[in-house]
């Protein structure tokens, strides 16, 4: 489960995250292209930008749900 005190420092403001347990297994990414990228530095996901529209926000939550890790949260859920 993602911790929100690890969250990683690059994510956009707002309720969705990724903390620092992410393994770089390219998943959200693949599913919300326009919500997570990569930092190429440490090899770990973020959030760039927060799901706004209904389309983005399932797309946010079938990222979060398909996280091995468990490094996606949701604080606003």
């Amino acid at each position: 489960m993602a911790t929100l005190t690890d969250r990683n420092p690059e994510n956009a403001t707002g309720a969705y995250y990724v903390d620092s347990s992410c393994i770089d297994c390219d998943q959200c990414r693949v599913i919300a292209p326009n919500l997570f990228a990569r930092n190429p530095d440490d090899g770990r996901s973020y959030v760039i930008k927060q799901p706004t529209t209904p389309e983005e926000l399932k797309l946010a939550a079938e990222a979060e749900s398909s996280c091995a890790t468990s490094s996606i949260g949701n604080d606003g859920a």
